[in-house]
């Protein structure tokens, strides 16, 4: 089943919405607050993936002569469409994914989408000279077709960040959401899809025979993923005949180091949400937390107290901030490296006792001091809301426990010194590093990974560039 154009006006409603892009026979899709179905998503099959591509391949040449001027005005109402849509959207987003209406949540996850369609439709990317005699330009063509892979924790907006750049260069683009989150995407294509020209965004959703399909077909002359690690390799050699462009952002374990000259006070609601956005299911989050050991007792009670008061609860509910996490699955990997964290002699500042009998896929707010540095708590990627912290004294020390992982996509470092800071995050292996602060995005900002966090960048000037050609003429 393909989304192609609906009646304008039908999408502007939770329920309009989810009846726009269920199916009453298709893969059932759970509420991870209540464990209660809340539809069938389609299932799609190879067939429709070739379908698809017909259909793009039609759609993408004029598509691409319309020019960047037209293109962007289209992107724009699609934005239009999109606010239109915003609050049924958030709800579905809350529904399927689990993470609550307000704060950084799903309210603010909808608005994304328009943000990063508005940023791509302004976003100037001309012709430029490279020299004046004998003369030589660059300017960037339309790959053609691209093919998108999503994650389950941020499925609207990343879908977004594939989409909007991609389509602002002319290309057409066919999406598979995950399995675990495909409603908020179908939603996101069902809505642009009463402004875009049919054929040029197609989302299939499907399982794990789908995402092996699109990525071994030769139709696609880029692909992007944001996922695992492993499934980033599995693309890179499933892809490998056709030589498609590839932006890979993959996993990360994000360190952040606190220097001693810190208020604890002052950072450590910045600290908290850095760590626990989106419960912790988040790429770039900060998931392993070195701290001084002049400080350390002082931010450890500090991020104790902030943590202690963050309300969690189901997403719908407008006094949650922190909801479940989306899968079983990802409950059970934050629940084992935390006991192993206890049976090691860690000690559990808040949290660690999740209620096992309760419906839903909920963890509590957890924080595990005095851990070992190498504990598989700390070195592997937990995504979820238990966050180690490591006591250093030594900095060089500190540094290398940071750039020890095979991981890079960010990284922070806290100080009452900018300066200072600047010369640590220099030092710090990882494809962003902030300071004061912790995993915040900009859509004029590039952003991407190093070493097993991938390649590639999104975002500005450099991720239209990434989903586009160059094109040199000299002479």
């Amino acid at each position: 089943m393909t989304l192609e154009q609906t009646t304008t006006g039908s999408l502007e409603t939770y329920e309009g919405l989810l009846a726009a892009i269920s199916v009453a026979d298709g893969a059932p899709v759970t509420d991870p607050a209540t464990d209660e179905v809340i539809a069938h998503a389609p299932i799609a099959t190879p067939a429709d993936l070739d379908a698809a591509v017909a259909a793009a391949r039609a759609a993408q040449p004029a598509w691409e002569a319309l020019g960047h001027a037209r293109r962007s005005e289209i992107l724009v109402g699609a934005a239009d469409a999109v606010d239109r849509s915003a609050a049924a959207l958030a709800e579905l987003i809350s529904r399927e994914q689990g993470k609550p209406l307000n704060g950084p949540g799903s309210r603010f996850e909808a608005g994304g989408v328009s943000a990063w369609l508005r940023t791509a439709a302004a976003t100037e990317l001309s012709e430029e000279t490279l020299l004046d005699e004998p003369r030589a330009t660059i300017a960037y063509r339309a790959v053609g077709l691209v093919g998108a892979i999503g994650p389950w924790n941020w499925p609207a907006l990343i879908a977004a960040w594939q989409l909007a750049p991609a389509l602002r260069m002319g290309n057409a683009v066919i999406m598979k959401p995950s399995e675990h989150t495909p409603l908020s995407v179908l939603a996101v294509g069902a809505i642009l899809n009463q402004v875009l020209p049919a054929g040029v965004l197609t989302v299939l959703s499907g399982d794990r025979d789908l995402g092996v399909a699109l990525t071994g077909h030769d139709a696609f002359g880029k692909l992007m993923f944001t996922g695992s690690t492993r499934t980033g390799k599995a693309i890179v050699a499933a892809s490998a005949a056709n030589l498609p462009r590839l932006t890979l952002e993959l996993g990360g374990n994000d360190p952040g180091i606190v220097l001693p000259d810190v208020d604890a006070q002052a950072i450590a609601q910045d600290l908290f949400w850095g760590a626990f956005i989106n419960t912790g299911q988040t790429c770039a989050a900060l998931k392993r937390l070195y701290v001084h050991d002049d400080v350390y007792d002082d931010v450890v009670e500090a991020l104790r107290a902030v943590a202690a008061q963050v309300p969690m609860g189901y997403g719908v509910d407008e006094s949650s901030a922190l909801g479940p996490l989306t899968t079983a699955d990802q409950l059970a990997i934050v629940d084992r490296l935390v006991e192993d964290a206890k049976a090691g002699g860690a000690r559990v500042v808040l949290g660690g006792e999740p209620d096992r009998a309760a419906a839903g896929n909920f963890y509590p707010t957890t924080l595990v001091a005095d851990i070992d540095a190498h504990a598989p708590l700390v070195v592997e990627e937990q995504f979820g809301p238990a966050l180690p912290i490591v006591r250093y004294s030594d900095l060089d020390e500190v540094i290398g426990l940071a750039n020890g992982l095979d991981v890079g996509l960010g990284a922070s470092v806290w100080s009452a010194d900018a300066a200072r800071a600047r010369e640590i995050a220099a030092r710090i292996q990882a494809g962003t590093v902030w300071i004061n602060s912790h995993g915040g995005v900009h859509p004029m900002v590039p952003f991407g990974g190093i070493k097993g966090s991938g390649y590639g960048l999104e975002f500005g000037v450099e991720g239209l560039k990434a989903v586009a050609v160059p094109h040199v003429i000299n002479g």
